[in-house]
């Protein structure tokens, strides 16, 4: 099956048959963001891979929980996840700074030295100086590699494709230095990697939290029934909702408890086994991208 844009530009295969599976394949990556942020994320992240549908997850490196998640890691080895690259901090309760050094990305701090909100995205894009960017890239990726482990992809929290055209191409380019997948989703990013020969997602991309939470496990059933045919990817966001999380995180525990509740549950299973839907985690498609993205000589 050739896959093409609106401008009738022709790919010669989806995503799913770029690694591996058949034409007509429906195949899903299920990705736990977030993991890192507290410990109810990464108890429930934990047990959505090993005993839910989930996948794979991404490591917030700045965050406040990302030791205990590591440490989790470095006892899974068998669970693949990615590196959530931060670059906003989204717990005014329980605030984190970058993981290089204050004064090497100034340019990335609020005026009280810590990471921007969310909310202040377009001022943090509109300051930030690419050289403190990829500092702190750098760091972030470091500080996974000096505790032993080993990513299988790049991906943003909060800024979608790095939020500007030269975060993301930086992204790609420490991507080929490690040899890692990055996760693109924007139409644009998607177009040139393509172009490249490079897998990503066929379909819009689901982040979790643009699901109403009222009826969200009959939204996720009807998601997986409608699937289509090729690559589609979603970022959920699971914890435990406790009440931790309720004190730490109250503008977004329901969400992540609702995720949770969907990703453990004998439905989801049944649903995935019915409509024969594949669900595979990043290392799939990072066998491609580390062939394809190498860097030159």
């Amino acid at each position: 099956m050739d896959a093409s844009e609106p401008n009738g530009t022709v790919f010669p295969c989806l995503a799913s048959e770029l690694v591996g599976y058949p034409a007509g394949a429906r195949v899903l990556i299920v990705n736990n963001d977030d993991f890192g942020m507290y410990p109810a994320i990464n108890t429930a992240v934990v047990r959505s891979i090993e005993e839910g549908i989930a996948a794979s997850c991404s490591l917030m490196v700045p965050a406040p929980a990302a030791a205990g998640a590591m440490e989790l890691l470095r006892r899974r080895p068998g669970i693949a996840f990615g590196i959530h690259l931060t670059l906003v901090c989204d717990l005014p309760r329980h605030r984190w700074g970058p993981v290089a050094a204050k004064g090497r990305v100034v340019s990335l701090l609020d005026e009280a030295g810590g990471l921007f909100a969310p909310e202040r995205r377009v001022e943090l894009l509109g300051r930030a100086r690419l050289d403190d960017v990829e500092r702190e890239f750098r760091a972030q990726i470091g500080a996974v590699a000096d505790a032993g482990l080993t990513p299988t992809h790049l991906d943003w929290h909060c800024l979608a494709d790095g939020g500007r055209d030269d975060i993301l191409e930086l992204t790609v380019a420490l991507a080929a230095e490690c040899g890692l997948a990055v996760r693109v989703w924007l139409e644009p990013g998607r177009r040139a990697a393509r172009r490249r020969g490079l897998p990503v997602v066929d379909h819009d991309f689901l982040d979790s939290f643009a699901l109403a939470v009222d009826g969200k496990a009959a939204q996720y059933a009807q998601l997986l029934r409608d699937l289509p045919a090729g690559l589609s990817e979603w970022a959920v966001h699971p914890s435990l909702g406790d009440k931790e999380s309720r004190v730490i995180d109250p503008g977004g525990w329901r969400v992540r408890r609702s995720d949770y509740d969907f990703l453990m549950s004998e439905e989801a299973r049944e649903i995935l086994r019915h409509e024969d839907i594949h669900v595979i985690d990043y290392r799939t498609l990072q066998e491609v991208w580390s062939r394809t993205n190498a860097p030159g000589p």
